[in-house]
């Protein structure tokens, strides 16, 4: 699978990573030690070529995806899920299968500008446990795997699920598979 997109990533390992998984081009930011020099090389990337975010799914890995999508907007995303980034010293791409890695960027998706008819989200989010239920994490967790938008917080999903254009009935055909897989 060749990917004209050249793929953001934190280090070394997740580039060789993905060279196993796809043709593709990487720029590595080093972590969060990104600086002025990697966002005017993502820049020109995203200009010629177009750029993919593919960072770890874990605090470090997000808070890296809205640094490069603050100074670089317009970029288009890939998420793991967690459960499919773990390893023996941690999180990350580099310790998921090269299956992974392929199916997150074949489910690749680009930031929008926020629409003037825009959802609600909070009444959807209440009435599905998404938020201060007990087992809300958990099927936050489940809505960002099944959407392949990546895992988010009660305060990010909203936005996250406007952001990506996700619709309310493909929000909520997602809540009634977890919901089913809950029950049976």
């Amino acid at each position: 699978m060749k990917i004209q997109e050249v793929i953001v990533v934190e280090g070394r390992d997740d580039t060789v990573k993905i060279k196993l998984a796809v043709d593709a081009d990487t720029i590595e930011t080093n972590g969060s030690a990104i600086n002025q020099q990697v966002y005017n090389q993502i820049r020109h990337a995203k200009e010629k070529r177009g750029v993919i975010i593919f960072t770890d799914p874990d605090y470090p890995g997000e808070r890296l995806r809205r640094l490069i999508d603050e100074h670089v907007p317009g970029c288009k995303h890939a998420f793991l899920p967690k459960r499919k980034a773990l390893g023996k010293n941690g999180v990350g791409i580099e310790h998921a299968s090269v299956e992974d890695v392929r199916e997150a960027l074949s489910q690749v998706y680009e930031l929008v500008e926020k629409k003037e008819l825009e959802t609600d989200w909070q009444p959807y989010l209440v009435h599905y446990g998404l938020i201060g239920g007990s087992n809300a994490k958990e099927r936050r967790q489940k809505l960002g795997e099944k959407l392949k938008i990546g895992y988010a917080n009660g305060k990010q999903l909203a936005k996250r699920l406007s952001m990506f254009q996700i619709d309310p009935n493909t929000f909520e055909d997602a809540m009634r598979d977890i919901i089913e897989e809950e029950t049976s």
